[in-house]
């Protein structure tokens, strides 16, 4: 090897590892933050842009998919939730009906949260102290949805520590679990239909769903 193209190799693995040192740093600092404080600070960014966001406060659906898919489901595992929610049926399914299941799950929720967001108005969300000891790794994060003239709505969110981060794993609205609510739905489909019954009911609401937010408004 020449010094010419020594001196490109050595560029080029020096650049290489400075992105994965790069890369290792964020995954470190992401690891690193509390989990209340991580759902406090994506809350209060998602509710940022809303606010900010003609579009979206005017109902575009893709641009409320948009921010949900880049700042909120990156803190959601997806493939816990959907096994927590298809229970003892679960190791029934083989790894391509698991993989289908959550995938289609995935897209429900997307949609759920993104309704939600669409609906939101001038709510205030209030984050509750964090009741949490040296090394826990599952824990609920409190908070309260304050609305003007109504009840305060508890909302709480149930997370895990995973190498990357907080997760979370399950939300439980006003006493109501998300997935354990899923949980009777998904054992009645299964029950009927299989586990391939429950998938084809998943998909084709998600994709009554999107016919429906892909259609024009009626004037």
């Amino acid at each position: 090897m020449n010094k010419i193209a020594a001196s490109v190799a050595s560029t080029v693995l020096a650049g290489v590892v400075a992105v994965f040192c790069t890369l290792l740093a964020a995954t470190a600092a992401a690891a690193d933050i509390a989990p209340d404080v991580l759902a406090k600070n994506t809350t209060e960014e998602v509710l940022a842009i809303i606010k900010a966001d003609k579009d979206i406060q005017a109902g575009s659906q893709k641009k409320i998919h948009d921010l949900v898919d880049a700042k909120v489901l990156p803190h959601f595992n997806f493939a816990h939730m959907t096994m927590l929610a298809v229970g003892k049926n679960w190791n029934r399914a083989t790894a391509a009906q698991q993989q289908a299941l959550t995938r289609e799950f995935r897209t429900l929720l997307v949609r759920t949260y993104s309704a939600s967001l669409t609906a939101y108005k001038n709510q205030v969300i209030e984050f509750k102290p964090l009741s949490m000891q040296p090394g826990d790794t599952d824990v609920k994060v409190k908070t309260e949805v304050v609305q003007p003239g109504g009840k305060p709505i508890p909302i709480d969110y149930r997370m895990e520590k995973k190498p990357e981060g907080w997760k979370v794993y399950d939300v439980v609205v006003d006493g109501v679990s998300l997935v354990t609510n899923y949980r009777n739905s998904f054992a009645n489909e299964i029950r009927q239909s299989g586990i391939d019954g429950l998938i084809k009911t998943l998909a084709d609401k998600n994709q009554r769903a999107a016919d429906g937010s892909a259609a024009p408004a009626k004037k």
